[in-house]
């Protein structure tokens, strides 16, 4: 099967991590996979997107053509060209992209949520969460399914928990309290920086871990006492020095961070949001209410004060082969629909 893959983006984050993850994963499983990318993707930069691709995936380089739906038209074009067999797009750009064209099945994952422009002239759409799935309008909910995201194994570096720790000047016997994201509001960094100097627990430092727009608003209210790197290449060595994971986003539709947290053993205190509801019975823990500075502070107080060992967390369920075969099913289910052969 021919599987075009559609990501607009220009920095490395948790949906562009999926989306290569996803690509590799299609082509060693046989299939052919070209990924659409934009030029920004492929500049020379720590958080650009191209030299991650996996060399057996095909990648097609778009222009930047409008300020408000990069690369578009002529995405488009190359889709059209390439007439796949399955085409999957990512964000809201890479789905307007599908729009008008055909032949095919156009499908979307909703990597935030269903928006009526973005996604109602699909064929299929790909939740990832159940929350997403009463949102999605009939009959295009038909014609849609939900798979989990997925968290792939990586090994931390050796030196890695000493390393960084001292880095920092966090001692042995701080409790590290530790978050990785993009700095921007729906994660709720600020919430988070505000609740731990609320909380003010004895023996403890926070880190937080990322790149995005706000990193440089988010530094000046943190202050000198709170490590934040930006963007780094190997995250999972940030989660071998903290002692404890904590994510205060505001949204969060799945929460991908909080499987790989949970992979690398961590105490999880996460908001309300979809994701973390849906991940609940993984996570173990209560709960905090988004946007409840009084409440993260407690609870964050709570977690330093029990300093909780890492713990083992059930995710066989949670691997990517087992999610390659319901994408799969998937797409096979829209290409005979769309031949004729029967609704999915």
């Amino acid at each position: 099967m021919h599987i075009v893959h559609l990501l607009l983006t220009a920095r490395f984050a948790g949906t562009e991590r999926h989306v290569l993850e996803l690509t590799a994963a299609q082509a060693e499983a046989g299939h052919r996979v070209t990924l659409v990318l934009r030029r920004k993707a492929a500049q020379a930069r720590a958080d650009a997107i191209a030299h991650r691709v996996d060399p057996r995936v095909q990648v097609e380089l778009v222009h930047d053509f409008l300020a408000r739906w990069p690369s578009v038209p002529q995405a488009r074009a190359v889709v059209r060209r390439l007439a796949p067999d399955v085409a999957h797009a990512h964000l809201g750009s890479a789905s307007i992209a599908l729009r008008g064209v055909r032949g095919f099945p156009r499908v979307a994952t909703l990597h935030i949520g269903y928006d009526r422009r973005q996604h109602a002239h699909l064929d299929g759409l790909v939740a990832i969460a159940p929350w997403q799935l009463p949102t999605i309008p009939e009959p295009l909910r038909r014609h849609s399914v939900q798979i989990d995201n997925w968290v792939v194994p990586r090994a931390p570096s050796p030196d890695a928990r000493a390393r960084i720790r001292a880095s920092i000047g966090a001692g042995e016997d701080d409790f590290l309290v530790g978050s990785i994201g993009r700095m921007e509001p729906s994660k709720g960094m600020d919430l988070l920086i505000d609740a731990f100097r609320h909380a003010a627990p004895p023996r403890a430092r926070l880190a937080l871990v990322g790149g995005g727009r706000e990193l440089d608003a988010l530094r000046a209210r943190a202050g000198r006492d709170v490590a934040m790197p930006g963007f780094v290449e190997r995250p999972e060595d940030w989660l071998a020095a903290f002692d404890g994971f904590v994510s205060a986003s505001r949204e969060e539709p799945f929460g991908l961070v909080l499987l790989e947290a949970m992979q690398a053993g961590l105490p999880v205190l996460a908001t309300q949001t979809g994701g973390a509801r849906h991940l609940a019975p993984l996570i173990g823990r209560g709960l905090v209410p988004v946007e409840n500075v009084a409440a993260l502070a407690q609870a964050l107080s709570d977690m330093v004060d029990a300093r909780p060992q890492r713990q083992g967390y059930p995710l066989a369920s949670m691997r990517i082969d087992a999610k390659l075969r319901e994408l799969d099913a998937f797409y096979r289910d829209q290409v005979r629909w769309l031949r004729g052969d029967g609704a999915p």
